[in-house]
């Protein structure tokens, strides 16, 4: 696979594309969601996909936010090392990773079982919400083959 050259860009394609995904970003970031637990879902799921722009992107956003350098680091083995992550963040991480992986084993019932023990319904959307948008980022990105930002 060649990654050399960007295919196209959506957005100056069909601006409209760009804007209907940005629906979804700004519902969900006005949803209340804690900020570094999204950036946490983002780099989740786009580990997951192997998309390097929303890598680069969200590990940026993430410690700008104030994220801490070793949990990034550690993040895509989080369930090695539970002390540094809530249980929050846990039932989040498993839940991102059963939905970006969802055509393997759907969302089992201990994964929800984990999210409903420490999310109320309404936070239950919004990270399924969270999910699914940075999928749609993803699979944007990596299909276009997105470019880096030359500076970051």
């Amino acid at each position: 696979m060649s990654t050399s050259h960007e295919r196209l860009s959506v957005h100056d394609v069909d601006p409209a594309a760009t804007q209907a995904v940005l629906g979804l970003e700004k519902y969900v970031r006005s949803s209340g969601l804690d900020t570094l637990l999204y950036e946490l879902v983002k780099i989740r799921a786009s580990q997951l996909n192997g998309c390097a722009y929303c890598l680069d992107m969200h590990n940026r956003d993430a410690r700008a936010a104030g994220e801490d350098q070793r949990r990034l680091d550690i993040v895509s083995a989080w369930r090695e090392a539970p002390e540094f992550f809530s249980e929050r963040e846990q039932a989040a991480l498993a839940l991102t990773e059963a939905v970006t992986l969802i055509s393997k084993d759907g969302v089992p019932d201990d994964v929800w079982s984990r999210v409903t023990a420490c999310f109320d319904d309404k936070e239950a959307v919004h990270l399924l919400m969270a999910a699914a948008t940075i999928n749609v980022w993803n699979r944007l990105a990596i299909s276009t083959h997105q470019a880096l930002p030359s500076h970051p």
